[in-house]
């Protein structure tokens, strides 16, 4: 169990962190380095050599090794990013950068997604230095820039460019993982990610005769993009499994006593109440229509117009996914990848994932773990080039009520202390044993 100072400063760093405000609104505009700045001293105070690194001036990372006391054993990765999602300020309780503390509840941008994690690798790292203890297997600290983007200058710069700097690393654990999750019933989950649907971001764009708004034109750009889009929107993507959305559906099945007829998984799903969310969205493909751009006066048709989607991929998936793209959009809509990044399917039988398990259950007897899939993606897709197996796993014990999912990326984003506090001595617990 991780010491009181560890305890304390987790909520410290925490708050400090939010304070720093690294918010990434694309495009290049962000600069995480005081942030950086910031991680690099506490992981130097720990005795740790921290290297700092950008691809653009300002977008840095930092990554430090802690060395194992077997030479043989494989690495681990353990990552946080330190950029954030923008936060319009007047729709908030409290200043989305304050970093406030109140009533046991730490306020501010980037409290679930994700410097909370950040903080409790520092917190952990800096009492093993306290107590002198090493783990058995080396393990990379990694803190990225640009995640909320494209992760060009992060995590993709560093698998790129200093692969060397993960050398002997096996596996990596970052975010959305480990959560509680309440289903009304009185049951705790605690749903560990061990697979990520791939990015398809999308650019649509379509020509057409401009003219006139009052004349007859068969060839408008608009009716033709939107045409295209709505039939993307309304799309009914058929039914695929992973083997991580497979395990998830049989162990949920499980925990309910329910059969786990996977011959019929809506039916299944519709059984098992809340507890759905947690696989419902990685199930199927999917692509929502995000943004449209068309024209520029109410009489001008244009000769052009765009759309964006957002496109998501099962792992084994992404042949269909294209071939229902080219099928949806047909002969006069063209489209292109904006982003792409892979789908990640990670074991769930492997030895690293009964040690994230065993760590939940040590602190959390009363909890119920499953793997997962998330439907969207993190850093792990950039790490997973140099052959690093990604998990989800950023433990926080949280209040029935309290709607974990909601918060990222929204408003009033908050993290209780006691969250805090579980998640460090869940880390801690995992990392020593991993």
């Amino acid at each position: 169990m991780a010491d009181q100072q560890a305890l304390d400063e987790v909520v410290r760093f925490t708050s400090e962190l939010i304070r720093i405000d690294t918010t990434n609104r694309g495009g290049g505009d962000c600069r995480e380095r005081p942030a950086a700045e910031y991680a690099a001293g506490q992981l130097a105070g720990a005795g740790l050599e921290p290297v700092l690194l950008e691809r653009t001036e300002g977008r840095t990372n930092v990554v430090a090794r802690v060395e194992g006391t077997d030479p043989a054993a494989d690495a681990l990765l353990v990552h946080g990013h330190l950029d954030v999602v923008p936060a319009q300020a007047a729709d908030w309780s409290v200043d989305p950068f304050s970093g406030e503390i109140r009533d046991g509840v730490v306020w501010g941008r980037g409290a679930v997604d994700m410097k909370n994690m950040d903080a409790m690798i520092l917190a952990v790292v800096r009492s093993w230095a306290r107590e002198g203890f090493r783990p058995r297997r080396d393990v990379v600290v990694a803190f990225t820039a640009d995640e909320e983007d494209s992760a060009e200058d992060g995590s993709g710069f560093l698998a790129d460019r200093h692969p060397e700097l993960f050398e002997g690393c096996t596996e990596g654990v970052s975010e959305s993982g480990a959560f509680t999750f309440h289903d009304g019933s009185g049951r705790q989950i605690y749903p560990i990610a061990a697979g990520e649907r791939g990015t398809g971001w999308l650019r649509l764009s379509t020509r057409g005769r401009a003219g006139h708004g009052s004349k007859v034109n068969r060839e408008n750009a608009v009716t033709r993009l939107a045409a295209a889009i709505t039939r993307i929107g309304e799309h009914q993507w058929p039914l695929r499994l992973t083997p991580t959305v497979r395990a998830a559906l049989t162990e949920l099945a499980a925990l309910y006593g329910l059969d786990a007829d996977l011959d019929d998984v809506d039916g299944l799903l519709a059984k098992l109440g809340p507890a759905a969310a947690l696989v419902e969205a990685t199930v199927r493909n999917s692509a929502n229509p995000t943004v449209l751009n068309a024209g520029y006066k109410v009489n001008v048709i244009p000769g052009e117009a765009h759309a964006h989607v957002d496109g998501r991929y099962l792992a084994g998936f992404e042949d269909e996914f294209r071939a229902t793209l080219d099928e949806l959009t047909g002969p006069d809509v063209d489209w292109t990848f904006h982003h792409r990044e892979v789908a990640l399917q990670a074991p769930v039988d492997a030895p690293v994932f009964a040690a994230m398990r065993a760590a939940v259950e040590e602190f959390a007897p009363e909890g119920h773990v499953v793997p997962y899939c998330m439907s969207g993606g993190t850093d792990a897709k950039q790490f997973s080039r140099l052959g690093i197996t990604g998990y989800g796993f950023a433990p926080l014990k949280l209040p029935e009520g309290f709607d974990y999912q909601a918060l990222f990326h929204g408003v009033d984003e908050r993290v209780p202390v006691e969250a805090l506090h579980f998640g460090v001595n869940v880390l801690d617990r995992f990392l020593r044993t991993a």
